[in-house]
């Protein structure tokens, strides 16, 4: 497999954008990060995370305090790919209308 797909397949997965978008906002520790992408189970975000951390998208930074903190923020390098994916996502959610328009058109013609 060719590594520029992996790296697409890590950032436009469905967790991958969710987890990128969120973090453009601003940095979230992990409970503020799984509220914020609904829908997550903690087993998917932490290998989201772990994903994103390894390919350079997002910093993972553990504070030595009482409670453990652990904020996670994204890198340049994460800026950049989540204004990439966040840019698509929001002209996906302008062109619906469209799309279900040419899928009903498709579906009617073969029927």
């Amino acid at each position: 497999m060719c590594p520029s797909r992996l790296i697409l397949e890590h950032v436009t997965s469905r967790w991958g954008v969710l987890v990128l978008a969120a973090l453009l906002e601003r940095s979230y520790r992990f409970s503020e990060l799984r509220r914020a992408v609904s829908g997550v189970s903690e087993k998917m975000l932490t290998q989201t995370l772990r994903t994103l951390e390894r390919d350079g998208f997002v910093h993972r930074a553990a504070k030595p305090v009482i409670p453990p903190r652990v904020d996670y923020t994204l890198t340049p390098l994460g800026i950049e790919a989540a204004e990439q994916v966040w840019a698509l996502a929001r002209w996906t959610e302008r062109r619906v209308d469209a799309v279900q328009a040419s899928r009903e058109a498709y579906d009617g013609a073969r029927t």
